[in-house]
């Protein structure tokens, strides 16, 4: 029975070339490889929000609390 991803295989995430079924979801070692350096410098990244820490949120408490 065939592999039912590559029923409709989707292209290279990098070039668009088709994907084979070594490299999946990639069609070669070089994108694979483009693929891996750019995660390792950062260029992909998920972007959060961060909450404050309790010191800063400390010290917001202790400015609003003084007279002006």
């Amino acid at each position: 029975m065939s592999d039912p991803v590559f029923l409709h295989p989707r292209p290279c995430p990098i070039c668009s070339k088709p994907a084979t079924p070594k490299m999946r979801p990639f069609c070669s070692k070089h994108c694979a490889d483009v693929d891996l350096n750019r995660w390792l410098k950062g260029t992909y990244a998920i972007p959060a929000v961060e909450p404050q820490d309790e010191w800063s949120q400390g010290v917001e408490a202790l400015d609003a609390d003084e007279p002006q």
